[in-house]
């Protein structure tokens, strides 16, 4: 059977979905208060330093993916790989990759953030998967979508400010249109437009499942639009 061109599977390997955590360098593992000083800056230096101190909580989470990936996908050894070089770890399965890297906030050096992207989805069918979600349930917040083609963010937001009253697309932008933001009625999600991508914002974790579907819609609704700008973006 064909596939419909709002069907997830005729797209999903070109999106990734996101998950973003934070926490204090002090409350690593790895942090000795007798020995060691939160960073104050940003820097190569102190970039390592993150790394060194969250060897053990990036090892432990990273091989905890790594067993239930195997398990619960039903993996042999030849079709999953985990390779951990902090502050970075990456594991590769035949279905997906799932990158989990740590950094140093820049707006706070005191602080890290942790950030799960998983990308390189090779079967679209896989997302539909009860084992699926129950391996990635509750991981992910955002999608995102590299566009197709760069894009003005004037001309997406004169195209939408554009449409026929009733429609179901809304916007909101700064006054330096450096971004804009998309609201589709019906669909509980923000779509950061930046001219090169889009980022769908669901303000909690969901499952991959339904992250996807929710994308579709949105997806759907700009294929619908008579405009070309916003028709061509997905």
């Amino acid at each position: 059977m064909a596939k419909s061109a709002d069907d997830p599977r005729t797209f999903i390997s070109q999106v990734s979905l996101v998950g973003r955590g934070s926490g204090a360098v002090k409350a690593l593992a790895g942090f000795k208060k007798s020995h060691h000083t939160v960073p104050d800056a940003v820097n190569a230096a102190t970039s390592r330093f993150l790394a060194q101190l969250c060897t053990g909580e990036l090892t432990t989470e990273a091989e905890a993916f790594f067993q239930r990936a195997r398990t619960g996908m039903g993996y042999k050894r030849t079709a999953i790989s985990l390779d951990v070089t902090s502050p970075v770890a990456t594991l590769t399965a035949k279905d997906f990759t799932l990158e989990i890297a740590y950094a140093l906030a820049e707006g706070d050096p005191g602080s890290y953030g942790v950030t799960r992207t998983l990308h390189g989805l090779r079967n679209g069918d896989v997302v539909q998967t009860a084992e699926f979600d129950a391996l990635f349930g509750g991981q992910f917040s955002v999608i995102a979508f590299a566009l197709k083609k760069a894009v003005r963010v004037e001309a997406v937001i004169d195209a939408v400010e554009g449409l026929d009253e009733g429609a179901t697309l809304r916007v909101t932008y700064p006054s330096d249109y450096r971004h804009c933001v998309l609201s589709v009625e019906g669909v509980a999600a923000e779509v950061k437009c930046d001219g090169a991508s889009l980022e769908m914002d669901f303000g909690r974790s969901g499952s991959p499942r339904e992250l996807v579907e929710a994308f579709a819609a949105v997806r759907a609704e700009f294929q619908l639009a008579k405009d070309r700008v916003l028709s061509g973006l997905l």
